[in-house]
């Protein structure tokens, strides 16, 4: 009898193998271990406009709607695994030469909350704050806003769908009922449904495509890679837009900004972010210097994130988990170099990370490092050479930021070397804002940038040539970079839909492609090798070991049983969803 057993499970592990090569087969999406891959580059679409116009202020998307001191602009964000942050805005926002601010001790800060529609039964209360921005210049408008409020809820459970409303019921003043899903506990086996990924969206034409795909892609978290609304680069270009400001307006005694496009783009984004938890981090144009060079006030005051919850202190930089995934958001705009507070709180940060409960590990930044377009070369090179080597040895497995207004993949990378242990780095700056589509590559002929270009905004300058491969002793290639899989020019955004510890489904969706079935423009499986790839947390090791310690005969195999592993995992899944369906 026992020997029968054992020939039936010996019987059904290998037509297990059998059906999970076959439905690999049969998939036909690509994955990192088939890279790294050959360079390759959809050029624009000349059939397509590089951009639109921003949405005038009384457009029915942007116009306020709400009366009194009811809520608009509701928002939520991830606190912790069983809580979260509720956020909106109430009263009136005034902009001229004389603006008095609101108090915002006249309307309380109140979440309902339950698990049944039109049932609360528990309440939370939170605080509420106004903010100013004030210019020193004639001609200049002062702005005040309206009262923001900021509550936090607890005692949520995971995967669990809660009712809310927010505002004050002694007026009464309370907003229409809203619902959204917790996200699963830290766990191996538990993901988000989709993560939406956005960056630098604006409040275009084509901003408003990329939120209504997003909306038909029905993410259960949205991941903010910066520049959020433009509200400086609004008023004094008539919403036309202007690639280079400095040298459109030369004159201008300050970059001034049109803080009613931060209260138009609140209500833009409600009916997503109301329902989905938008986790933020800050661009080069949420930095709205005004007087005394305060700067980042409207970043800083409208939208909640768990920095304290994450041990920052600091809301340019933080983490938070979401199922088995732990995020890193790191400030480029802020001090990052390696003896300054935020790298002192990344290293310490990831060195908490527990894989077995979080096996992956995802960091999002605004500007890229990784970046084969002319726009933004070689920018943020000194913020690099700081952190690149923390992120590679606590093996970070993808990173996306924006900037760079179109769509890259790189293939596994680390110090412009492939590498099969380097993260994925993805740049989304695609959202659709005023500035238009990036087209410019730095390998072509005429468009390698010079030593004088892209100056960041805050840091240092690194430029440097390359001192190896292809590229040595150069400042750009002269060919599509090795690193870069994969480019395109066009508008869009990008969902992430992790299968397991080892398997996660990237895609990017182009805009053009909103009304079409089952289409996009990118797509690939990012397939973790933690047994290839084990985390090095050496002190001082410069480049950690890549903790293989193998032959290359080993670790080739060692890669193959990762991949049967893993696809062994994939069909299990399968298996389990389909008994859902």
């Amino acid at each position: 009898m026992n020997h029968l057993k054992l020939w039936l499970l010996i019987n059904t592990f290998f037509i297990t193998i059998i059906t999970t090569q076959t439905l690999l087969a049969e998939n036909q999406i690509p994955t990192t271990l088939d890279g790294p891959f050959k360079p390759v580059t959809r050029r624009f679409d000349p059939s397509l406009r590089r951009g639109s116009d921003d949405l005038p202020m009384n457009h029915p998307r942007l116009k306020k709607n709400a009366t009194s001191n009811f809520p608009e602009q509701i928002s939520i964000a991830i606190s912790s695994p069983t809580s979260m942050w509720v956020s909106w805005v109430t009263g009136e926002a005034q902009i001229g030469s004389d603006v008095i601010p609101l108090d915002p001790a006249s309307v309380a800060s109140e979440v309902w909350y339950g698990k049944e529609s039109g049932k609360y039964e528990s309440r939370g209360k939170g605080n509420s704050t106004v903010y100013t921005q004030l210019y020193p210049f004639e001609g200049l408008s002062n702005y005040t806003s309206g009262i923001i409020h900021h509550v936090r809820i607890d005692g949520l459970e995971p995967g669990t769908k809660y009712f809310y409303k927010c505002g004050d019921s002694s007026i009464p003043a309370m907003s229409e009922e809203h619902v959204f899903e917790t996200l699963p506990l830290p766990s191996p086996n538990a993901y988000p449904h989709r993560i939406a990924i956005i960056g630098d969206l604006g409040l275009t034409s084509n901003s408003s495509t990329t939120i209504d795909h997003v909306i038909v892609n029905d993410p259960s978290m949205i991941l903010m890679v910066g520049d959020l609304t433009y509200a400086n680069q609004y008023l004094t270009t008539g919403g036309k837009g202007a690639p280079c400001y400095s040298c459109a307006f030369p004159d201008a005694p300050i970059r001034e900004t049109y803080q009613p496009r931060w209260d138009g783009w609140g209500r833009f984004m409600e009916p997503l972010i109301s329902s989905s938890p938008m986790m933020v981090i800050e661009g080069n144009h949420e930095i709205e210097p005004q007087v005394s060079g305060i700067t980042f006030k409207s970043y800083l005051t409208r939208y909640a994130v768990p920095s304290e919850e994450s041990g920052s202190n600091s809301n340019f930089y933080y983490s938070f988990d979401a199922g088995g995934i732990h995020f890193v958001m790191l400030g480029a705009y802020v001090d990052y170099n390696s003896t300054g507070a935020q790298y002192s709180w990344l290293k310490q940060d990831l060195n908490q990370v527990d894989r077995a409960k979080t096996p992956w590990l995802v960091a999002a930044w605004h500007p890229p490092w990784y970046n084969s377009y002319s726009s933004h070369y070689q920018e943020f090179e000194c913020m690099r050479q700081e952190m690149e080597a923390l992120l590679y040895q606590y093996r970070v497995d993808i990173v996306f930021s924006g900037h760079v207004h179109a769509y890259e993949r790189m293939n596994r990378v680390y110090n412009y070397t492939l590498d099969a242990c380097g993260p994925v780095y993805i740049t989304v700056g695609d959202g659709g804002n005023i500035e238009k589509v990036d087209v410019d590559h730095a390998d072509e002929p005429g468009n390698c940038p010079s030593a004088g270009d892209n100056i960041p905004e805050f840091g240092g300058v690194c430029h440097i040539n390359f001192s190896s491969g292809p590229a040595e002793g150069k400042f750009c290639w002269d060919k599509q970079p090795e690193w870069s899989a994969f480019r395109e020019s066009s508008f869009g955004h990008g969902i992430l839909e992790v299968v397991n510890s080892t398997y996660a489904l990237w895609t990017w969706h182009r805009n053009q492609d909103i009304y079409k079935d089952d289409s996009h423009g990118d797509q690939i499986y990012v397939v973790r090798q933690p047994e290839l790839c084990i985390a090095s947390t050496l002190e001082g090791s410069g480049k950690p070991e890549d903790g293989r310690g193998l032959t290359n005969e080993a670790a080739d195999l060692l890669a193959r049983w990762t991949r049967f592993a893993a696809s062994i995992e994939m069909l299990t899944v399968a298996v389990i969803w389909t008994s859902f369906y």
